[in-house]
């Protein structure tokens, strides 16, 4: 055999590979130095663990005790009538689980037993029904993935930069798969022969809960991809989501995605409510507010590293992550900027499922322990491309409080600490 292409041991392999993960890797064991939890027996091995009925309903383990929904006390008067947070800086993936889905209570989260639901739909349809939780789980269902994001996310920061947390600036959504019957086929149920046609014809939907919360749905959303849904992520709804049935309205703000659904009522004409005039409208300088604005446009933020999720590898291969949506469809591009938006970078999507659902992106680089300004930069399938915080103001002011949508920055610090500070 020619001495040039002689096999490589596993023994100078392991050496190699090791060599080189120090130079590579910050933190890494120098080499030739044993590591105790590899060489020495851990209590670990060396007993036996937790039996199968330890936790009947699985629960993380308690080193991820942190890894928790939080809300702001001075935001609101009450938790009542309030907002907590997805922790979106410590997850992966796009998929959220229920216990870490963000509340908004308007009066509360209620207890309402399967046994004791009923859906009413009537108006101007033929045939008014009532539908009991059995009665739906008995209706052909469906299965998509969407987020759903309140529309004040990120609403702190119309001002300036305000809260220093990923969680606390776009905590305000979740993105999970929900099981349900499509409110067309309930619609269809009833009838729609009396609506005669379907221009400029709504429904008005309201909750079991003491505050309602009733919205007005175009005809023609409603007949589209609206779903009565009872599961999410596979099991029932939480408690806090709307148990046991809620809307699903994807990619419009979750105002509209109406908990304890109780009401259905077709009408030829919008009704007004509170949640859709003196709320959930956007107020402009001049004191006019801009109405029906319910679609949520393309936004993106960078989850780590961000202020709860700092560097602490030192300087070498690093990837920086983030989460992009759009409530007109697909995200298509991703650009990140470490230079507060003077160059950009495009990152490299995960893999994406439904419409108007979560994507995850991610960008792998090298860190020189130079400080950042860390942007993202999102785009859609229409073309739309995220705006800057100035781009915004120019266009609505200052007043606003919903459907903020601009790009985000994070200052980083030679030590790896992040910052939420304002490049617009």
């Amino acid at each position: 055999m020619d001495e040039s292409v002689k096999p490589t041991s596993r023994r100078a392999f392991l050496k190699g590979t090791a060599a080189a993960a120090v130079g590579s890797v910050a933190g890494a064991a120098a080499a030739g130095t044993p590591d105790p939890l590899i060489t020495e027996l851990q209590d670990w091995a060396s007993i036996t663990g937790a039996g199968v009925d330890e936790t009947p309903y699985g629960l993380p383990i308690r080193f991820e005790a942190d890894v928790i929904r939080r809300n702001v006390e001075w935001l609101t008067a009450s938790p009542i009538s309030s907002i907590n947070f997805t922790p979106i800086h410590a997850l992966d993936g796009t998929i959220t689980p229920q216990g870490c889905a963000f509340e908004r209570h308007h009066s509360g989260a209620i207890e309402l037993t399967k046994g004791d639901y009923r859906l009413m739909i009537n108006g101007l349809v033929d045939r008014p029904l009532v539908f009991t939780y059995e009665d739906l789980e008995r209706l052909p269902r469906e299965n998509h993935v969407y987020f759903c994001e309140c529309a004040a996310n990120t609403g702190m920061e119309w001002a300036g930069a305000q809260l220093n947390g990923v969680q606390f600036t776009h905590g305000m959504i979740h993105n999970m798969e929900y099981t349900g019957v499509p409110l067309r086929t309930l619609l269809n149920e009833a009838g729609l022969g009396a609506t005669r046609d379907f221009e400029d014809k709504w429904v008005y939907v309201e909750g079991a809960d003491a505050s309602s919360n009733g919205r007005s749905i175009p005809m023609e959303k409603a007949l589209d991809d609206v779903l009565v849904a009872f599961k999410a992520n596979g099991e029932a709804l939480r408690m806090e989501h709307g148990y046991p049935v809620r809307l699903v309205v994807p990619g419009w703000e979750g105002n509209m995605w109406v908990k304890w659904l109780r009401r259905i009522e077709v009408t030829d004409a919008a009704v007004e409510s509170r949640e859709e005039t003196s709320k959930y409208t956007d107020v402009y300088a001049d004191g006019t507010a801009r109405k029906w604005t319910w679609v949520m446009d393309a936004k993106s933020v960078i989850t780590s590293p961000s202020p709860q999720m700092p560097i602490t590898h030192g300087n070498g291969p690093m990837v920086i992550s983030g989460l992009a949506w759009s409530g007109h469809g697909q995200i298509t591009r991703v650009d990140v900027s470490k230079d507060g938006g003077i160059t950009w970078e495009t990152a490299r999507l995960g893999k994406q499922g439904d419409t108007k659902a979560l994507a995850r992106f991610y960008l792998d680089t090298v860190w020189d322990g130079a400080p950042m300004l860390l942007q993202s930069r999102a785009m859609d399938e229409t073309g739309y491309v995220q705006p800057t915080k100035d781009q915004l103001r120019e266009q609505r002011g200052e007043n606003s409080v919903y459907h903020n949508n601009c790009i985000q920055t994070w200052y980083v610090n030679a030590e790896g600490i992040a910052e939420n500070v304002e490049v617009s």
